[in-house]
């Protein structure tokens, strides 16, 4: 186990700008890298990142969100572990897959984009972060819900302070208030109108998690409020940014977008080298249970292992030419993209693996649809600039396009 010497801090600015030098640092180092700040373990590989996200509980447990979640969404799947995991997420799972996923969350998917994309269409110009992208999983959320659109707005603003929260690496005071003030005002929204809603059930998620039971177990008011919380966070953020990442990476590569645009068959392959090459979340942390031998030494029990993701999707032990863009690429399964046997690990792996990751396919598929179809000749804007912002997760903070509009 060493420090990290000679290698730009993870909460440095020049890592911030731009952190794969550090990456590649870090996978080559050969040492299991202590770092000081965030009192965590930096693992940086492929392998070693798959292996904490698949191994046993008994070795690594989420017992970190006991201290990074629950104080803003209250203790949710992400914690669990063994039966209470299973049993929690068998009751909400059934929502984000087949059938349901299929007859009543596509049609708000498709709506919803259909929405946004009529605000700009004869505009010419849009800048998809801004205009599209930041807006539009937070209204497939709220309708997934059953929510009045009026509460949209707080939302939006609840859910930012709860990604700030839970990526507040440096321990910054007024991003944890921040967080603890939208935990307590999100509550005071969401706690009546899930006690509404179990009065008057309607054919909405809230309706359909008052009424889940899984082997006698069911969910308490509490529980529903700390999934929507949940939901939210980690439902609207990676789909905000993984839109905007898989725009701004086909504008860098023209001939890609104008083959994405002639097959949307293609649009698979699109999203999952884009959860690769610039995924969403680029760090999730794990607790050791027990004393764990890794490359480089030896991960004590209790200590906090940092995984970094955007270090491992570039791993060239597991990827030929990892930091090349390429949706045609022959060693990244699209067909397995979006489920636990995923070969990326923007989602994580095993147990813990994202339950809305079939959610954020269908919301990138219709979206890339819609957008495509209103700006078949889309470019980038004069200034354009996609560079992108963000440590715990990374995406572009703008991405400015021009297009011909629709006349009529």
């Amino acid at each position: 186990m060493t420090a990290a010497h000679n290698v730009p801090d993870i909460l440095s600015q020049e890592f911030a700008e731009n952190p794969y030098p550090t990456y590649r640092a870090l996978r080559e180092s050969g040492e299991l890298v202590w770092h000081e700040a965030t009192q965590s373990y930096l693992v940086s590989r492929y392998e070693d990142v798959a292996r904490v996200f698949k191994d046993k509980e008994s070795l690594f447990t989420t017992d970190n969100y006991a201290w990074q979640a629950e104080p803003v969404h209250g203790k949710t799947l992400l914690q669990m572990s063994g039966r209470e995991h299973a049993t929690r997420r068998a009751l909400v799972a059934p929502a984000f897959r087949g059938n349901e996923l299929r007859e009543k969350v596509v049609p708000v998917i498709e709506r919803n984009a259909r929405d946004l994309i009529d605000g700009f269409r004869r505009t010419g110009s849009v800048d998809l972060v801004s205009g599209f992208a930041s807006h539009f999983p937070i209204t497939v959320i709220a309708d997934m819900f059953g929510l009045d659109r009026s509460g949209q707005q707080h939302i939006g603003g609840w859910y930012r302070a709860f990604v700030a929260f839970t990526g507040n690496l440096s321990g910054d005071p007024e991003c944890a208030a921040a967080g603890a003030r939208a935990q307590a005002e999100f509550a005071a929204y969401m706690l009546p109108v899930i006690g509404e809603r179990r009065g008057h059930l309607g054919d909405d998620l809230l309706s359909a998690l008052c009424t889940a039971e899984v082997d006698g177990v069911s969910m308490s008011d509490e529980d529903i409020k700390a999934f929507c919380s949940l939901l939210l966070t980690a439902g609207a953020e990676t789909t905000d940014k993984a839109i905007a990442g898989l725009f701004a990476n086909l504008l860098a590569h023209p001939e890609q977008l104008e083959a994405v645009r002639k097959d949307r068959g293609l649009i698979d392959r699109a999203f999952a080298e884009t959860l690769r090459y610039s995924p969403p979340v680029h760090m999730i942390m794990r607790q050791a249970g027990t004393d764990v031998p890794m490359s480089g030494g030896t991960i004590p029990a209790g200590s906090t292992v940092t995984c970094l993701i955007g270090a491992a999707n570039r791993d060239p032990e597991r990827y030929a030419a990892p930091d090349r863009f390429d949706i045609l690429r022959d060693d990244l399964t699209a067909t397995t993209a979006f489920s636990a046997a995923a070969d990326h690990l923007a989602f994580a792996l095993g147990r813990h693996f994202c339950v809305g990751a079939l959610l954020a396919k269908a919301e990138v598929e219709i979206a890339t649809n819609q957008l495509l179809d209103a700006m078949p000749d889309m470019r980038p804007a004069d200034g354009y600039d996609p560079a992108e912002q963000g440590v715990f997760t990374r995406g572009p903070k703008s991405v400015r396009v021009e297009f011909t509009p629709t006349v009529g």
